[in-house]
């Protein structure tokens, strides 16, 4: 990674970091992107040369998880079936970030519960990439047979509600990884493993 990515990445995670603990404590209707800007010492131009809006700030992190379960995917071993395959990609993915970065972020999505209906766990893009992953696992044609496409939708709409109970719709004393893989154990079965 060059040292210009490492910058950008830095600033990025300082504006977070920032806009978190703001969130946290005063409210997400309340904090400013100027507030944002000036506790993560940058300039209102730089936040928006990194950040589209405040609502991104909350979403990004849930969108850009969905970009590495298909790398992660391509790196379970060949032989696993492709449900338990995707379902540990999926629960690698939910699990990569550090717990007390993930509790600073559900503080202060905590704050913003209308936004919890546009959590989106991965891009159409990146949905259709992991539809042909897992179709070729199964040694299935995805144009001619659903059932990849199905697994693959299934799935993310699993962990979807995984993360949703997570941040506040459901038991908070429950971590991410036990709420995520809880869903996906829901999807998790036989019936995808036959030809």
């Amino acid at each position: 990674m060059s040292l210009r990515e490492r910058q950008r990445r830095q600033v990025r995670a300082d504006i977070e970091r920032a806009a978190y603990t703001l969130f946290a404590q005063a409210g997400f209707a309340e904090v400013t992107t100027e507030q944002i800007a000036a506790a993560a010492g940058v300039s209102t131009s730089t936040f928006f040369r990194h950040v589209r809006s405040k609502e991104d700030l909350l979403l990004e992190p849930v969108r850009e998880g969905g970009a590495g379960i298909a790398a992660l995917l391509e790196s379970r071993p060949a032989a696993e079936p492709a449900d338990v395959a995707l379902a540990q990609a999926i629960l690698a993915r939910s699990t990569a970030t550090p717990v007390e970065e993930l509790e600073r972020w559900r503080a202060a999505f905590a704050t913003a519960p209308h936004l919890l209906d546009r959590v989106a766990l991965i891009p159409a893009d990146h949905r259709a990439r992991l539809i042909e992953l897992v179709a070729r696992r199964m040694g299935r044609d995805p144009q001619t047979d659903s059932t990849p496409g199905l697994l693959v939708h299934l799935m993310l709409a699993a962990a979807e509600f995984g993360y949703l109970q997570w941040l506040g719709r459901g038991p908070r004393s429950a971590s991410l990884p036990v709420c995520v893989e809880g869903a996906l154990d829901a999807v998790v079965d036989q019936r995808w493993r036959t030809a």
